[in-house]
C-alpha cells in the first residue's frame, strides 16, 4: 500500500465511498474504487470503518420488530404515490 496516496484520487474515492459501501456504483466506478482501496492504506482504513459501522447497524436493525400493520401502511402509501399524477 502506498505511503503517499494521490490526494485527488483519495478525494474522488471519499466522494464515492458511501455508494461503494452500499453497492450503488456503476461497475466501472466500483472497479476504480476497489483498485484505489487496494493501493491506499488511508482510504482502505476509512472503508473498513464505514463498512463495520454499517454492518453493526444492520445487525441491530434486524433485531427490532416493526409495529403491527407497518408494512400494510407503507404499501398503501406507495400505491397512493404511484397513482397520484406528478405536480407541475
Amino acid at each position: 500500500m502506498s505511503d503517499q496516496p494521490d490526494r485527488y484520487t483519495c478525494e474522488e474515492v471519499f466522494r464515492r465511498l458511501d455508494d461503494y459501501v452500499d453497492r450503488e456504483l456503476a461497475e466501472e466506478e466500483t472497479q476504480m474504487v476497489r483498485r484505489h482501496l487496494d493501493a491506499c492504506a488511508v482510504c482502505a482504513s476509512e472503508y473498513a470503518f464505514e463498512a463495520d459501522v454499517l454492518d453493526k447497524l444492520r445487525g441491530k436493525l434486524r433485531r427490532i420488530d416493526a409495529p403491527a400493520g407497518l408494512l400494510a401502511k407503507v404499501s398503501r402509501a406507495i400505491e397512493r404515490a404511484r397513482s397520484t399524477p406528478p405536480e407541475k
